[in-house]
């Protein structure tokens, strides 16, 4: 989580979407293969259904996105 900071409501929302979304896609039954982008990705498309001009906060070098401006 020190990739991903705290900071407003919709940042702290992300974070705590990201969080239990990984630890699912570590586990012994997870469904598929997710790398930490495309839970991160799915995180921010999840707070961008409530929160549409979201700019997520992340650390860009840790997380290798293309764009979260769509």
């Amino acid at each position: 989580m020190e990739h991903i900071p705290r900071g407003g409501s919709a940042q702290n929302e992300l974070r705590m979407i990201y969080w239990p979304m990984r630890m699912n896609s570590l586990g012994k039954k997870r469904k598929a293969d997710e790398t930490k982008e495309d839970i991160l990705k799915r995180a921010i498309d999840e707070v961008k259904k409530t929160h549409s001009d979201f700019k997520p906060q992340y650390d860009e070098h840790f997380f290798k996105l293309e764009s979260t401006t769509e």
